[in-house]
């Protein structure tokens, strides 16, 4: 453990700190904010993100029902063509960008999915990174992004004042909740952007990073080709090698210890899972990207109570991805040098210079 004393937060690198803390959600509390800046965890609050409990429960629950694994099922045919009209759309050009490839399929299915309306989605993209940019410390990047972020809330509030979600969407189940007073109509727009920025921006940068790393590493790449079964493998290395979210904070509601170290009521405790996913301590040559690898315990999805809502459409939209890749793509290479994106929270590329050879 870590004290960053410009930040003030204790900061959890090692595997075993970061999972016991996201398991005890009644110690070490969201509803306090995720972010590492007061304005964020203030203006958050009344978020799922920024809640616990009961009313982290009940927010929950309102959109549950999209993300079963029976609802996602009934979408996998859905997802399945769209990931090979992706995929069929670049084989000609060869050379392509891998963002954009990456960018395409979550485009296609999670603004309908949410009930984004048509107008407006061309700004999304630069709203989910700015979201999550909110979350970092205040600097210069948080700063800069800051009116996108607001104007994605503000254009939220419209479409729900307005109505003008998509009809059978979660949007449209989040608004009949609130005209049936199962929640407060004001946190309509919240809920909407809850599952719209982190359903977006971190399966982006997994579907990225899996085209760079199978790059990287085409040795792995003839494996998944010779044994699409290790498609789930694959996804959870991925994840784990290469972790989309790099951290979230807690508050501890109590005082408390970890690790050893004691933890005073009202402390910060950053959790790293980037860091956690690579601990030596948990996991055999951790720096070695190995599709045969069981990964499934790795944090990139977050773990317990707060665990990503939205990862059974991440892992259905990424395994679609690459099983549609390895029946098409005969190998992956790197073309020019990849530039990364700049974001406080997010990992991920903002361009990647490939080409495809057709299969």
């Amino acid at each position: 453990m870590v004290w960053l004393r410009k930040h003030k937060v204790y900061a959890l690198p090692r595997y075993a700190e970061c999972k016991a803390v996201l398991l005890d959600d009644t110690t070490f509390i969201s509803g306090e904010g995720v972010a590492l800046n007061r304005i964020a965890n203030r203006t958050g609050r009344g978020t799922t993100l920024f809640s616990d409990g009961d009313d982290h429960a009940r927010r929950r629950a309102q959109v549950a029902h999209r993300l079963t694994p029976r609802a996602l099922r009934a979408m996998s045919d859905s997802v399945e063509r769209r990931a090979a009209e992706v995929v069929d759309a670049a084989l000609p050009r060869r050379a392509v960008d891998g963002v954009e490839m990456a960018t395409a399929l979550p485009m296609s299915v999670v603004p309908d999915l949410v009930g984004w309306p048509e107008h407006g989605r061309e700004h999304l993209l630069r709203w989910a990174g700015a979201a999550f940019d909110a979350l970092g410390p205040i600097n210069r990047q948080s700063v800069k992004t800051l009116p996108a972020a607001l104007g994605m809330v503000r254009f939220a509030h419209r479409v729900v004042r307005k109505q003008t979600v998509i009809a059978g969407s979660m949007g449209d189940d989040i608004l009949r909740a609130a005209g049936d007073g199962a929640i407060p109509p004001t946190e309509c727009a919240t809920l909407m952007i809850d599952y719209l920025a982190p359903s977006l921006d971190t399966t982006i940068s997994a579907i990225s990073n899996a085209l760079y790393l199978f790059a990287q590493h085409p040795d792995q790449w003839r494996l998944l080709k010779e044994d699409p079964g290790l498609i789930p493998n694959a996804v959870n290395e991925v994840v784990r090698y290469a972790s989309p979210l790099r951290a979230f904070a807690r508050t501890a509601a109590r005082d408390s210890e970890v690790a050893g170290t004691a933890i005073p009521k009202g402390a910060r405790l950053l959790v790293l899972y980037a860091s956690a996913n690579r601990d030596p301590r948990a996991w055999d040559e951790p720096d070695t990207f190995d599709i045969r690898r069981g990964a499934a315990r790795q944090l990139g999805f977050g773990h317990g109570t707060h665990g990503c809502a939205g990862q059974g459409l991440a892992r259905l939209e990424m395994s679609t991805m690459l099983r549609t890749l390895v029946e098409r793509v005969d190998r992956i290479e790197i073309t020019g040098t990849p530039e990364r994106a700049l974001n406080n929270i997010i990992h991920r590329f903002e361009r990647l210079p490939l080409e495809l050879f057709p299969a």
